[in-house]
């Protein structure tokens, strides 16, 4: 019988508390064993991969990802999603159900469900609508949709506006234990905005979203599942207000739980100024300004929002980083900023964008891998992942936190190019990733060698 061992690897599993350096046996599709080089292995037959100066860690689980199958497939299908996914580390994604038709049926379900396991490279877990149609009038049938194995409920890329409707949803979910996954805004502050409102927006001559589109919404959600003793999670939260929101939320057993964005903790919104921004001159602009590529709903804010989400992370009050990878054809991006689709292509870049964080001091690699792996897992209630525990699934992603590369949209698997990183220069890859058992993606460098 043949099993792989990964070894000599950094081995951090924050889901038992885990830094050491070891080697790990992955066996019948589940972890068979954790241990050091040298000990007696339950296996005499095993190829080796060998991972000495590289973290190896339980695979990432995206809460937060578009695979935009069924009906939006020039933008992107399951298929290529799931091979960006593979290539960013991510071995479980949580896919959004602004789709057409939307996922608010338990057709609908299944077809996602059947199309992933047909053409999928990782494990692909449907969240449901809250409303039908994600029109925000009508609540699904949430028994049917949980009956099908939907993860979550959420109306994405729209928000639930009708706070009675809100209540009643957070009251039923408590049925089917479901989280319920609120895209927080304000549309009556927000309508026409294209970036945050500030001195950008205002140089640029660019209709702003204030923060406080968000932060009402934040604070609804908050009194409500307070008041129905229900679970809601934000999704991307980009403000310092929302931080302080759900911070006392938590203070107050509310049952909470947040996101935050790779883009939303990495940059600014100079960003939409074009990577040739230069603070020292006045006047003109760059030629790079109105750089669609940076249009993200929420939009990208300032660097004390940036420091406020980090401090979140670090504290507790956000629980997960989750990418919100939204893939986009050339055609949304490639016109007049006010007109461009929201939205960045993050899974083939979201590792290497958080290790700045790491590089700099400001976020420890356990904290960041606790947010990528056992915390989603916790708030989708699939505790059997996000962990190297011994029978486990085999999920694992291991990276270099020190190689150096260049953000090549053309390279990546996803159809969406769309991200503000092209030509950038990141540091931390993914190496290999490794989905119950089966190697899905490896870079070139590592080599597979017989042992036993």
């Amino acid at each position: 019988m043949t099993a792989l061992l990964i070894a000599g690897g950094r081995i951090i599993d924050p889901s038992q508390e885990v830094d050491t350096i070891g080697d790990l046996l992955i066996a019948n599709g589940s972890i068979a064993w954790m241990g050091h080089s040298g000990e007696d292995l339950p296996y005499e037959r095993y190829s080796v991969l060998h991972a000495r100066g590289m973290i190896v860690c339980p695979g990432f689980i995206d809460l937060h990802c578009h695979l935009r199958e069924p009906g939006f497939e020039d933008k992107e299908t399951i298929a290529t999603g799931t091979r960006a996914a593979a290539r960013g580390g991510f071995t479980t994604v949580c896919c959004m159900p602004n789709t057409e038709p939307p996922i608010d049926t338990q057709a609908t379900v299944e077809f996602v469900q059947t199309k992933a396991a047909a053409e999928g490279a990782v494990r692909v877990l449907p969240v449901g609508c809250i409303t039908r149609g994600r029109r925000g009038t009508e609540m699904v049938e949430m028994g049917e949709l949980s009956e099908a194995g939907v993860v979550a409920l959420s109306d994405d890329g729209n928000p639930v506006v009708d706070s009675r409707l809100m209540r009643y949803a957070l009251e039923y979910s408590r049925l089917f234990d479901l989280v319920l996954i609120d895209h927080c805004e304000d549309v009556s502050l927000s309508e026409g905005g294209v970036m945050n409102e500030g001195w950008v927006s205002t140089r640029l001559g660019l209709k702003g979203i204030p923060a406080a589109a968000e932060e009402n919404v934040v604070y609804r959600d908050i009194a409500l599942a307070e008041m129905t003793g229900a679970r809601v999670h934000i999704a991307h939260v980009s403000t310092a207000g929302s931080v302080a929101l759900i911070r006392s939320a938590k203070e107050r057993g509310v049952i909470v739980t947040a996101e935050v964005t790779p883009h939303h903790l990495t940059m600014t919104e100079e960003w939409v100024m074009g990577q040739g921004w230069d603070d020292t001159k006045a006047y003109p602009l760059p030629l790079s300004c109105y750089e669609t590529n940076a249009k993200v709903n929420p939009p990208l804010r300032t660097a004390r929002d940036i420091e406020a989400l980090i401090m979140g992370l670090n504290e507790g009050v956000i629980d997960v980083i989750a990418t919100d990878h939204a893939p986009h054809t050339d055609v949304d991006k490639l016109c007049e900023f006010d007109i461009a689709a929201f939205g960045i292509s993050g899974l083939e870049t979201a590792l290497g964008s958080l290790l700045a964080l790491v590089h700099g001091g400001k976020l420890d690699l356990m904290t960041l891998i606790s947010k990528l792996t056992v915390e989603p897992a916790k708030i989708i209630r699939k505790n059997e992942i996000g962990t190297l525990k011994v029978g486990a699934p085999g999920d694992v992603t291991i990276f270099d936190p020190d190689h150096e590369w260049t953000v090549d949209p053309a390279a990546f698997a996803s159809k969406g190019k769309n991200t503000p990183l092209a030509g950038h220069r990141l540091k931390g890859k993914v190496m290999a990733t490794i989905v119950a058992g089966e190697l899905l993606y490896k870079d070139e460098s590592f080599k597979i060698e017989k042992g036993g």
